[in-house]
């Protein structure tokens, strides 16, 4: 009797991982689209969004970065290029900022493009999800970088609008 159980509980599992690996996949983002303006990111997939979330963006918002702590948050076309588990701020995506344009623009005032710039959690507590805050960083609540983590791999575009 024992054995037939594990035998059941086997089978189903075995049924049921491959059809939750097809449903990981359908929900799985091709692309990012953050708007500033309305202070948000979106999933898509397919052209279409797949989730939505708000987010908080450097302490000065408004135009695109720099340079190196200038507080504001990239504009333009990257990619997501590695992951950070362990962060002062939960999780973090890596954005591949800076570019070659986003280094000669900060070279016109002879200063570094910097090149931390994340998708990430908040430190601690989502406290800090009431205002703009970071250095240039996309910051969304812990429960949604918890998601976004999983429905993200490197490589996916991330385009940042004003």
């Amino acid at each position: 009797m024992r054995f037939t159980r594990r035998f059941v509980v086997a089978g189903v599992l075995s049924a049921w991982v491959p059809a939750l690996a097809r449903a990981a996949d359908r929900l799985r983002a091709d692309r990012i689209v953050v708007i500033k303006s309305e202070r948000r990111l979106d999933l898509l997939k397919d052209g279409q969004v797949i989730r939505s979330y708000p987010v908080r963006l450097g302490r000065h918002p408004v135009g695109p970065k720099i340079f190196q702590f200038d507080g504001r948050t990239p504009e333009g076309v990257y990619t997501i290029d590695r992951r950070s588990r362990v962060s002062a701020f939960h999780l973090a995506l890596h954005i591949s900022y800076p570019q070659a344009d986003n280094v000669a623009r900060a070279a016109k005032y002879n200063l570094p493009a910097g090149g931390a710039i994340f998708i990430h959690g908040t430190p601690g507590t989502d406290k800090r999800f009431e205002r703009d805050w970071t250095d240039g960083c996309i910051a969304v609540s812990n429960r949604a970088i918890e998601e976004i983590w999983t429905l993200v791999d490197n490589g996916t575009p991330i385009e940042i609008r004003p």
